[in-house]
């Protein structure tokens, strides 16, 4: 074999063990998945609350138990970057990994959820939907910013909370879909956090093949749905997380993680 050869070689070899285990869905899939819970609203239920609404309201005490049991039952948090890492190249996590989400911008995520989070040693991420920032009952683009800086990891959740299935594209930026839902929204969250933003959520988990492509031309590595099947030829742009319903006690919640993934 030639020099010339064995340099090619070399090159291909260094791109295959860099990027050739990332394109691998089949290898991917073949991973366990790490647990992965959603949340939205951590506060008491009102009598206006519908019973859906209930759902995705975890009231502050039985939040408090829930994330007293995943730390009682031995769980680390782990962040996206970790997770990327495990998925694409077999990366080591620690023993009984989870990840916890929070969607929306809902302050009490802010109020509630992270000083409580904070007593376990633990890190989330949070996906912000950038239309309610700085409205009453929402974060603050200074409670993000200091989100981000303690550690954790913030991720683009669309302007204000449209499907990805529905978005078009328009010559003119002022209309296109993607610009107005994805581009500006993560561009400002870049601003705020002074961090590349690297995480999508799709709004309601609800996504379609249509959009990995646009996905992937923004470099987003992982974009995160809810409990629906993965694409087995993309499954980075589709990872499954649960909800953690408000109707689940600590034990409900603890058999749902066992049951799910």
């Amino acid at each position: 074999m030639s020099k010339v050869s064995i340099a090619l070689l070399s090159v291909c070899l260094l791109i295959t063990n860099a990027f050739g285990q990332a394109s691998n869905p089949a290898a991917i899939m073949a991973r366990k998945q790490v647990p992965i819970l959603c949340y939205h609203q951590i506060r008491d239920w009102r009598p206006k609350d519908s019973k859906n609404a209930k759902d995705y309201i975890v009231q502050i005490a039985e939040f408090k138990k829930h994330i007293k049991m995943l730390a009682d039952s031995g769980y680390h948090t782990i962040l996206p970057d970790q997770l990327y890492a495990y998925l694409t190249t077999g990366a080591a996590l620690p023993k009984k990994p989870i990840m916890l989400t929070f969607d929306d911008t809902d302050e009490d995520q802010y109020t509630i959820a992270a000083p409580e989070l904070k007593k376990y040693g633990y890190k989330a991420v949070y996906f912000v939907m950038t239309v309610s920032i700085g409205r009453p009952h929402y974060m603050t683009k200074e409670q993000v910013k200091a989100l981000s800086d303690a550690g954790n990891i913030i991720g683009s959740h669309t302007w204000d909370h449209h499907m990805t299935s529905k978005y078009k594209h328009d010559p003119n930026p002022k209309k296109d879909d993607w610009v107005i839902q994805v581009d500006k929204p993560t561009a400002k969250l870049e601003e705020i956090t002074g961090k590349k933003i690297n995480y999508f959520a799709y709004p309601f988990g609800i996504w379609n093949k249509s959009g990995f492509p646009e996905l992937h031309k923004r470099g987003f590595k992982i974009a995160f749905a809810l409990a629906d099947k993965r694409d087995p030829n993309d499954p980075l742009m589709c990872v499954r997380r649960i909800l953690d319903s408000g109707y689940w006690s600590a034990k409900t919640l603890s058999n749902s993680i066992r049951n799910s993934f």
